[in-house]
């Protein structure tokens, strides 16, 4: 345990604890994507998924503690990272244009924080609905319909989820770097397998609000 913790403690360590959690947290972002899509099944076929979801309780509830755990050591160790890049420069750099770091690796300590706040008005909204108008707990369908026939509704989440590419993409090909599987020969296949996964989440997720508020689905 204390070398576990003694790693922990090292930035090295902190980066396998952010890659291990970013796997689990990416896992679970394409399964929902999938999940989600099943809407354009219809309504019976995305109420039954969603039953069947809650009709394994102890199931759901044990995923739900491991995304949980995962999200805020996630988070705990981004901090962590960042607070020790700031002390380890505590004045600023006078020559500030940006040679390696892309626009995404720039903006993740800002797309966090948006896609948390974004998690949880998702929650309230789809999960509790308590944020929403018109909420049936065992009409999912009627629910995201409902919803995303507003154009704010529509819009936010389209936003949330172009962050979410943002982040996806710098954080997947990291999860790769910190497990040694990137190289200088191998660097342009991981950025492009990068890209297309979080191309393919993005794509999967904005396309139920925007085919539903531009009136194409239902």
């Amino acid at each position: 345990m204390t070398r576990v913790l003694t790693f922990y403690h090292t930035s090295i360590g902190k980066k396998v604890v952010m890659a291990v959690t970013g796997f689990i947290l990416v896992g679970y972002v394409a399964i929902h994507m999938l999940g989600n899509l099943q809407i354009f099944m219809g309504r019976e076929q995305i109420n039954a998924y969603a039953a069947m979801l809650k009709g394994n309780l102890a199931l759901l509830w044990v995923a739900r503690l491991i995304l949980l755990t995962a999200a805020i050591w996630h988070i705990i160790a981004a901090i962590q990272l960042w607070r020790q890049s700031q002390r380890s420069r505590p004045e600023n750099y006078h020559y500030k244009e940006v040679i390696q770091a892309n626009y995404a690796s720039r903006t993740m300590r800002w797309s966090g924080p948006i896609l948390a706040v974004f998690i949880i008005y998702h929650l309230l909204h789809f999960t509790t609905g308590t944020v929403h108008p018109s909420f049936d707990a065992h009409d999912v369908y009627g629910n995201v319909v409902s919803s995303f026939r507003s154009w704010p509704v529509a819009l936010f989440y389209i936003v949330a989820m172009l962050a979410l590419g943002y982040h996806l993409r710098h954080g997947v090909w990291s999860m790769f770097q910190t497990i040694g599987t990137v190289n200088p020969k191998s660097d342009w296949l991981f950025h492009r397998l990068a890209t297309i996964a979080t191309v393919a989440i993005i794509l999967g997720f904005i396309a139920i609000p925007l085919v539903i508020v531009t009136r194409l689905f239902p």
